[in-house]
């Protein structure tokens, strides 16, 4: 690499974190592009019809390219006999049927690739439709603790940039290096016997121009890895600071977050830069050795035809040839660059393919109709990236239809209890029971489909609002959906949205407030009529007079349900049926209300202490 290279603009201020400063990170290599490319050959395996339809017209249609240049040479002689008083002339009647099949070989060479493309463009397009597809299943099937320690933005660019990538090598490079092959073998076959001194010096530049070409692929292989990686990057970024915008801007942090995707985008440009400048050496390469060739057919071809050895057309055929040998001989060099990219994106998408997944029970049963009755069972567990165990030895004993609240301090555990009742996360130890029943015994989805949940950060879709709240049981009708808008208390500020229920949420669903988000996702819970109900600081982003109407309208859904509530605000909870109080991980109180203020331990300080705070407000 020369050491004069650019480097990407700077602003001022560039320079902070790891890597900043135009600092290079260290090139990482593909770990394996021939395994890469076996798995890609295997995935297209459906379409092997379609491709070998395709790469036979792709044949066809290469042999009746090579066949053009001898006609042309053949008319050429003609023309040059007839000039230099050949007997009777220039034969035109030759030249004409010449030209005729010049135009039936051109003419079938046209209409097979053309249907050569068709077909390749179909294979592309079907590949990445699939590819796409088994990327979704994928990911209905990883467990949440990959998505907490991943990039949304690398996961998007998986799906997006990488399945492009794939999509259009598949397009163009199998049909061009099928294509150059089978024009490369052709056209040595026709030069040779056309004229094996010509031929002999034409392919004579061929090694040395392969050696150069393999030089550069392997050198800038690793370049096109690092460029899908920091794409990745980039994108991850993009999506973060754009989802959080009000948030950059109300702390100021413009500054920060320019210079952090300066940082990313620095590594792309300066991964892009050298795998762009290596792949580009390829063509002037091509075109050095395609020029000395047509040196030397002019040469070699006016002194054998001075000495009588060749006719004259034949340097005129063999110019054509050579025109052609360069174009396959180039085509393939640039297929080697596309196949670069690809390996380096099909490596990435099949990483994600092979991650783990979320592990199935040894037998598929389907859960009983739920009456509501868990148990925890000292049940222990810790994140997966954290070697601290946050659940240390937690069990309890819930009946049928009582409403429990969960309390304690930040970080207690008490959202990870509710995520670890659902099976969002395995265990570590322990067992959890509904009914009686170890949930780690049947598939997730039928533990979740007993139970409903709202959970303190609010998630709504790009659709209407009745949609939305549909979302918790699909087969709704529209009066069941305003019925159980109302039951949330979210009827009365629906009904003074433009469009009402059919008012579409934008994509970052700011167009209505917090409060009025949280309100649509207890309706949902609402609709979805589980026997299970958790809610998870549900009141948390509403103000005291709606809060003091949900919670009503909470204490009438919950009845005869089995309920969870956690909540730091303590006069929410006054009428549960017990009052678990987590502390790191463990439960250190259980009881009434009555029953915890009269022990005045651990509940009744943190219960006395929101008063005083209140008091002293």
């Amino acid at each position: 690499m020369p050491e004069n290279r650019p480097n990407p603009p700077k602003r001022r201020g560039m320079g902070f974190g790891p890597g900043g400063g135009g600092r290079m990170m260290p090139v990482q290599k593909a770990k394996d592009a021939k395994a890469a490319a076996r798995r890609l050959l295997k995935f297209l395996k459906p379409f092997r019809v379609t491709l070998i339809l395709s790469l036979l017209m792709t044949l066809i249609a290469t042999a009746a390219s090579i066949l053009g240049p001898r006609q042309f040479g053949s008319a050429t002689t003609i023309l040059a006999t007839g000039l230099q008083g050949g007997a009777g002339g220039i034969d035109f009647a030759a030249v004409k049927a010449r030209i005729l099949t010049l135009m039936a070989i051109y003419s079938v060479n046209y209409v097979f690739s053309w249907l050569s493309g068709f077909w390749l463009a179909k294979v592309a397009t079907q590949a990445g439709y699939e590819l796409r597809n088994t990327i979704l299943k994928k990911i209905n099937r990883m467990p949440i603790a990959y998505f907490n320690s991943s990039s949304h933005g690398d996961v998007l660019s998986r799906i997006t940039n990488d399945v492009d990538t794939l999509g259009h090598s598949l397009n163009q490079g199998i049909s061009q290096m099928f294509s150059s092959g089978a024009m490369i073998v052709g056209l040595l076959v026709m030069m040779f016997t056309s004229s094996w001194q010509l031929a002999l010096a034409a392919i004579g530049v061929l090694p040395v121009m392969v050696a150069g070409s393999m030089l550069i692929i392997r050198k800038s292989q690793k370049y096109f890895k690092n460029q899908q990686k920091f794409l990745g990057a980039v994108n991850g970024h993009v999506e973060e600071v754009y989802a959080g915008h009000m948030v950059v801007k109300a702390f100021g942090g413009e500054e920060k977050v320019i210079a952090q995707f300066d940082e990313h985008n620095g590594k792309l440009y300066r991964a892009n830069w050298r795998a762009q400048f290596l792949s580009g050496l390829m063509h002037p390469l091509a075109n050095f050795f395609g020029n000395l060739n047509y040196v030397a057919m002019c040469v070699l071809g006016g002194y054998l035809v001075s000495k009588g050895t060749i006719e004259i057309g034949k340097i005129a055929e063999f110019i054509l040839y050579i025109r052609q040998f360069n174009q396959p001989i180039m085509q393939l060099a640039q297929i080697m660059n596309v196949f670069q990219q690809t390996a380096a994106a099909a490596e990435r998408v099949f990483e994600f393919l092979d991650e783990p997944e979320e592990a199935l029970p040894p037998v598929h049963e389907s859960l009983p109709p739920v009456k509501g009755n868990i148990t925890f069972d000292h049940v222990r567990f810790g994140y997966e990236d954290s070697d601290e165990i946050v659940i240390k030895d937690f069990s309890a004993e819930i009946r049928a239809g009582q409403k429990v609240a969960i309390v304690g301090p930040t970080g207690a555990g008490k959202t990870t209890l509710v995520k670890l009742l659902m099976r969002f996360h395995d265990l570590n130890g322990g067992a959890i029971y509904i009914d009686g029943h170890d949930t780690s015994r049947y598939p997730r989805h039928e533990v979740r489909r007993a139970m409903g949940m709202v959970l303190q950060d609010t998630w709504l879709t790009n659709a209407s609002i009745a949609d939305n709240i549909r979302y918790g049981r699909l087969e709704a009708g529209d009066e069941e959906v305003k019925a159980a808008a109302k039951a949330a208390q979210a009827h009365h500020f629906i009904r003074a949205l433009p469009d009402g229920y059919g008012m579409v949420i934008n994509e970052e669903a700011n167009n209505i407030s917090q409060g009025q988000k949280q309100l649509l996702t207890i309706a949902r819970a609402v609709l979805a009529d589980n026997r299970i109900l958790i809610l998870d600081e549900a009141t948390s982003s509403v103000d005291t007079r709606t809060e003091i109407l949900i919670q009503k309208a909470m204490d009438r859904l919950m009845e005869g349900r089995t309920s969870f509530v956690i909540a730091h605000r303590l006069s929410t909870v006054r009428n549960a049926d017990m009052i678990l109080c987590v502390d790191y991980g463990d439960i250190v109180e259980q009881g009434t209300h009555e029953e915890l203020l009269a022990k005045g331990g651990f509940y009744a300080k943190i219960y006395n202490s929101q008063f005083e705070r209140a008091e002293a407000a």
